[in-house]
């Protein structure tokens, strides 16, 4: 990430502490009060959102990130990418990891669970690589680079 960050579906904030700690500004954005309530307990601002709400800096963010295969929030990757360019500066980027083991698109209701509690169903989608370019230009960004990371496909897009 380069510029100022927003990690949509932050989680716990592992990468938005890691990215203040390197200096870079940066917000997680969660709609779980727990992984914000982690997040901010690990040094990392974060708000507890929608991601689709209100949220600041519209369009002056240097990077989004999408890490965890979060392009799947609310099961619909292409709303999410579009959000992910609303929110993104002329020239920024956006991080999104994709699926290395999947082709296309597959929708589905998951929830968290842990040993204490069991979360609510909620829409997901998991994205092939494959689909990258497809997503990237229905949302009006372009692919830049998918590069594969460990396990892990990445793909940089660029707002024009």
């Amino acid at each position: 990430c380069a510029g100022a960050t927003i990690d949509l579906g932050c989680g716990p904030g592992r990468f938005v502490a890691r990215l203040v700690k390197r200096g870079i500004p940066a917000l997680g954005v969660d709609l779980s009060a727990t992984a914000v309530e982690f997040a901010r307990r690990s040094g990392a601002p974060a708000l507890r959102r929608d991601i689709f709400d209100r949220l600041p800096g519209t369009g002056r963010w240097q990077t989004v990130l999408l890490a965890d295969g979060n392009i799947g929030l609310g099961g619909d990757p292409y709303r999410t990418l579009r959000r992910a360019h609303e929110l993104l500066r002329p020239g920024g980027r956006c991080v999104a990891e994709f699926d290395s083991d999947i082709s296309g698109i597959q929708l589905q209701r998951v929830r968290l669970e842990s040993s204490q509690v069991i979360g609510p169903w909620f829409p997901w989608a998991s994205v092939g690589a494959d689909h990258a370019c497809t997503l990237a230009v229905n949302a009006g960004l372009e692919l830049v680079s998918l590069n594969r990371v460990g396990s892990r496909v990445v793909a940089e897009l660029a707002a024009p």
